[in-house]
């Protein structure tokens, strides 16, 4: 079996601004390929979840954020790295029209996604990772006995400085970007 990070996409892999209703809004941090080399080079399988509730909501259409991931993944693979898979879940349980408004399996912090990557990558999820820019990433590893991981980009510094005094616990690992939080794991793995 695998190890794995799953990784949140915005505010993690790239700038957070809300829906990303174009292409040219999807800007990549400048360290992703590097973080992703080091996951590549421990043979961790590295693996986006993400919802993407502005397709429920008729903010974008799916074969928006299709292009949004094929161009994530040529501009990573330029860099010389790897993302094996991307799941995403266009689902809302009370926004928008059907097929997209459902009570569905996939939309963190319902575990569909990580449990279908789990199935068709052979991954094992207790020596594997959940990196997210907010506390409910957090919150959605400890559900799947992922290891928890923070970034201070995305929401991740607000919510560290303003409400961790509220959390029931934290993460396991906290970096300043998810360059930092691959070091760490790098450094841990090899002890």
């Amino acid at each position: 079996m695998k190890k794995a990070v799953f990784l949140d996409r915005d505010g993690t892999i790239n700038e957070e601004m809300g829906y990303i209703n174009h292409p040219d809004r999807f800007i990549i941090f400048p360290f992703i390929p590097e973080s992703i080399r080091i996951f590549n080079d421990l043979d961790i399988k590295v693996i986006v979840i993400t919802n993407q509730a502005g397709v429920a909501r008729g903010y974008f259409s799916e074969d928006l954020v299709r292009i949004i991931h094929k161009n994530l993944l040529a501009e990573v693979a330029r860099h010389g790295a790897k993302i094996d898979a991307i799941y995403y879940c266009p689902h809302h349980p009370t926004e928008g029209t059907e097929p997209y408004r459902v009570q569905c399996e996939c939309r963190k912090p319902k575990p569909g996604m990580v449990l279908q990557a789990e199935k068709e990558h052979n991954i094992d999820l207790s020596n594997s990772y959940m990196i997210g820019d907010r506390f409910r990433d957090i919150q959605f590893a400890r559900q799947l006995g992922l290891t928890s991981a923070m970034v201070l980009t995305g929401y991740g510094k607000g919510e560290y400085t303003y409400q961790r005094h509220t959390w029931p616990y934290e993460p396991d690992i906290i970096g300043d970007d998810l360059l930092s939080v691959a070091t760490i794991i790098k450094e841990r793995l090899s002890r």
